[in-house]
């Protein structure tokens, strides 16, 4: 296939194995089958005239669900990250992954796969600390005890997304398609209407997300990615078990033959594959073309004008 025919901006995967929009809304279905489960067990050892709600929030809910209080919080820290993953309402997981889908999918055609896992993580993260910070300036952890549910991270995706890209068109056959702003704030005002009026935390936790989400693409605009020291340590994680990593002891061995030779050491040309072009062009959809080395630079330019003499 020639180069001129590749479309870079379409694809979905964006060159890797895994979508990590898939990934978020399969670790919360995930996350919601082992709840109920749980609630399932307690249901059949419920105790006589005992409140399966009550029971099973003490035993169950309590670790994946985000106290209000700080006291309560730190003994289970991680659920300040959790409580993003959780939802006991069928219902409401899949409006919330629809949500999710919809304006992660935006968001990944317009940046690629690599930041939507740091932003939704920010926005749970902020909404979390926010929501903690409520309660104990407002004083209302006794009418919002737990906090659960994506919205947070959704908010900040969608803010994101939007800050970017505010006249995206959605639904382009619908009369010539509806902008995506129009669209955040139809979502956001879904989300502020459906919450229990009693209960300003939680709408300070959701607009904290949506803010979040807003600011990261600010301080992105300006060069600096809040996303990187993420990616780094996941990669650093995945590398660690990777059997295709190349040892760095190799390359230093590599080098060692050629520090003291006076001429210029022979460098390998390597043969143009189709296999080895996608791999660099899935590159260049993921990190750009300035991420390239100078040997897949070098590899892209032999591609192309190969490409050119088969026209000719």
């Amino acid at each position: 296939m020639a180069i001129a025919d590749r479309n870079l901006s379409s694809r979905l995967s964006y060159g890797g194995r895994i979508n990590p929009l898939v990934m978020l809304i399969a670790v919360t279905m995930i996350v919601f089958v082992v709840l109920m489960f749980f609630r399932a067990l307690t249901y059949i050892q419920l105790p006589e005239n005992a409140d399966l709600n009550t029971v099973y929030n003490q035993k169950v809910l309590k670790w994946f669900a985000l106290a209000g209080s700080t006291e309560q919080t730190l003994p289970r820290i991680w659920t300040i990250l959790t409580y993003g993953f959780s939802h006991i309402n069928l219902w409401q997981l899949f409006a919330s992954m629809l949500w999710l889908w919809g304006f992660g999918y935006v968001f990944m055609d317009m940046t690629g796969n690599k930041r939507i896992v740091p932003v939704y993580l920010y926005g749970v993260l902020i909404g979390g600390i926010a929501y903690l910070a409520a309660n104990y300036f407002l004083g209302t952890a006794s009418s919002a005890p737990f906090l659960i549910g994506s919205s947070s991270g959704i908010l900040a995706v969608a803010a994101a997304a939007t800050t970017i890209c505010p006249n995206y068109k959605i639904l382009p056959m619908v009369g010539g398609g509806i902008s995506l702003w129009i669209v955040s704030i139809i979502y956001l005002a879904i989300d502020m209407a459906t919450l229990p009026p009693d209960n300003l935390s939680v709408y300070v936790s959701h607009l904290a997300g949506a803010l979040t989400g807003f600011l990261f693409i600010f301080i992105l605009r300006r060069g600096f990615d809040a996303s990187e020291w993420m990616n780094n340590f996941y990669d650093w994680l995945v590398n660690l078990v990777n059997p295709e990593k190349p040892y760095q002891s190799r390359e230093k061995i590599k080098s060692a033959f050629f520090y003291n030779a006076k001429t210029t050491p022979y460098v390998k040309t390597p043969k143009i594959t189709q296999q080895k072009l996608d791999e660099i062009l899935d590159k260049i959809s993921q990190y750009g073309y300035d991420q390239l080395t100078e040997e897949e630079k070098s590899f892209l330019e032999r591609a192309s004008k190969e490409d050119l003499k088969g026209r000719q």
